[in-house]
């Protein structure tokens, strides 16, 4: 008996664009994958790095990052903050060995919740095909010793 592998993925959404579109695409009935679990942020440019990684040291197989379109931020330029620190993540994550599919990017607005839903959709099942993060395995390596470490002692 084999059981299909079914993703976790957070999504920070931004309060005035992404978290409204979700709401839009429920409200709509518009069906999209349930494994996105929505984390309201004031704006995509606070979330951290820091938050991505916790989210997939703590058991999320990927994570969506949600913002309003360039030129359209509340808070004037927090998208473009958010796309910088979504760059700096992939690099991170390459080092780390971790699919940079996992973590993603996308601009929705408040009225484009069939985006937003489009996108779960997509994400979800890129994560499906990558199959689950095996966080302890890629970043610890198996005997629990940083991985990171090791790579950067046999290069340097």
């Amino acid at each position: 008996m084999s059981e299909q592998f079914e993703p976790v993925i957070v999504g920070f959404l931004c309060n005035w664009c992404s978290y409204r579109a979700a709401d839009l695409a429920g409200t709509a009935r518009i069906k999209y994958s349930p494994n996105m679990r929505p984390i309201r942020v004031m704006c995509s440019g606070r979330v951290d790095p820091q938050f991505v990684l916790k989210a997939l040291l703590n058991g999320a197989d990927g994570v969506l990052i949600a913002g309003c379109h360039p030129g359209e931020c509340h808070y004037v330029s927090g998208n473009i903050k958010a796309l910088r620190r979504f760059t700096l993540l992939k690099t991170i994550l390459r080092q780390w060995g971790i699919e940079e599919e996992r973590v993603q990017l996308v601009w929705a607005s408040a009225s484009e919740g069939n985006v937003l839903a489009a996108k779960v959709d997509r994400m979800t099942e890129e994560i499906r095909a990558l199959g689950p993060l095996c966080w302890h395995e890629k970043v610890l390596g198996e005997n629990g010793s940083s991985v990171i470490a090791e790579k950067e002692v046999q290069h340097g």
